[in-house]
């Protein structure tokens, strides 16, 4: 399976005037630097995508760096600090103040790097662009609410659901009807299983797997590292993924769909994966700055449309390990509770907050859940090969 040609996505997204010029004014490094190849043979190497991937890692790195500790001391003094619900384990009482909304480091640092080091031409880098920015809006609006309104007052769950399921329609609908992205699933382990859902199907379906991996990363972040740690274990397996889905020679050896233009999103997951790292710096226990939804619901969501793009949506599933025992948890405890009269499954959901109740301290049940993403991060990974 092949996904249209670059010529193809080009002139199937067209752009304005206003839009060209907003382009021209961004941060294209690449591009810029490109132009000077037939006089400088050096600047040759910038059309490999691994070359660019390093490059913006440690522009992103750098970024995020020199932003976390001019957020900190902006959020303290403005007082944007972490709101702690009583129903959580009591040691988490402490937390409360710790300045939050840490993930637009996150955001600011990858899409900076991305605008960097990416080919701006493919559509592709800015439907990743489109979903970091817009899920990171609306979780910025409810933290913003919890943060005004007190503890539990940002949006209702049922204004979150239509909200990020209306952008992810946003992103599915221009991929499907105005790139015309091929509609067949890859199957993990299966070499010649590629159901067609067709787009009445595909549609949702990449809906669900966006609106899914959003929600399911918030739910894992409740610990100092917790949700950070497997953000970036997915990504680097997304990297890897996205990579060889647009390397024509890798994807064909390893009979894998081979979507052509994928291989610029891999230098928007660099960016993410360091910016990541960095926030970790400042969210590693004890922590001095939180996530908040603005982070993990754009990180989720990106990742997501990350494995839409490099149609390996299924293998996320296994990538994404620890976001989906989390996920799991939280609906086994509120169907249990509900059908039993009352009765609780776990000691606390999400999981993470069942061991800690069991005696775990914090960084152990931190360290051993990213031990279980990076082992099925090399699970998933596996599946390029065994087949």
């Amino acid at each position: 399976m092949i996904a249209p040609s670059s010529a193809t996505l080009r002139s199937r997204w067209r752009i304005g005037t206003v839009e060209k010029a907003a382009i021209a004014a961004a941060l294209m490094l690449y591009l810029l630097l490109y132009k000077l190849h037939a006089h400088h043979a050096g600047i040759n190497v910038l059309r490999y995508e691994t070359l660019r991937s390093v490059l913006a890692g440690l522009a992103s790195l750098a970024i995020a760096m020199v932003l976390g500790p001019m957020l900190i001391e902006r959020f303290r003094a403005a007082h944007i600090g972490q709101t702690i619900r009583e129903v959580v384990p009591v040691a988490h009482q402490k937390k409360a103040g710790t300045p939050t909304m840490g993930g637009l480091m996150v955001c600011a640092a990858t899409i900076i790097a991305t605008l960097l080091l990416a080919d701006l031409t493919n559509p592709y880098v800015w439907l990743a662009i489109f979903v970091t920015v817009s899920f990171g809006a609306i979780g910025f609006a409810d933290d913003y609410l919890k943060l005004t309104r007190g503890k539990g007052a940002g949006l209702s769950e049922s204004a979150k659901l239509i909200s990020t399921f209306s952008c992810a329609f946003i992103a599915a609908a221009w991929l499907f009807w105005g790139l015309g992205f091929d509609t067949h699933l890859t199957v993990p382990f299966l070499k010649n299983v590629h159901p067609n859902l067709h787009a009445w199907l595909y549609v949702p379906f990449a809906m669900l797997v966006i609106v899914g991996s959003s929600h399911a990363v918030n739910l894992t972040d409740g610990l100092d590292g917790l949700a950070i740690g497997p953000v970036m274990t997915v990504a680097l397996c997304f990297w890897v993924f996205s990579w060889t889905a647009g390397n024509l020679k890798f994807s064909t050896y390893l009979q894998i769909p081979h979507v052509i233009g994928s291989g610029e999103v891999a230098i928007f997951c660099a960016s993410l994966i360091a910016a990541s790292l960095g926030f970790l710096w400042y969210n590693a226990y004890p922590a001095s700055m939180m996530m908040g939804d603005v982070g993990a619901l754009s990180m989720g969501a990106a990742l997501g449309l990350v494995a839409v793009l490099a149609k390996q949506e299924l293998a996320l599933v296994i990538a994404g390990g620890v976001f989906v025992l989390e996920t799991v948890s939280v609906l086994i405890q509120r169907y249990y509770f509900k059908f039993t009269g009352g009765k609780r499954f776990f000691l606390m959901a999400p999981i993470h907050h069942h061991f800690e109740l069991k005696g775990w301290p914090e960084t152990v049940v931190v360290v051993r859940f990213w031990i279980i993403s990076i082992v099925c991060g090399l699970v998933a990974l596996s599946t390029l090969k065994i087949r």
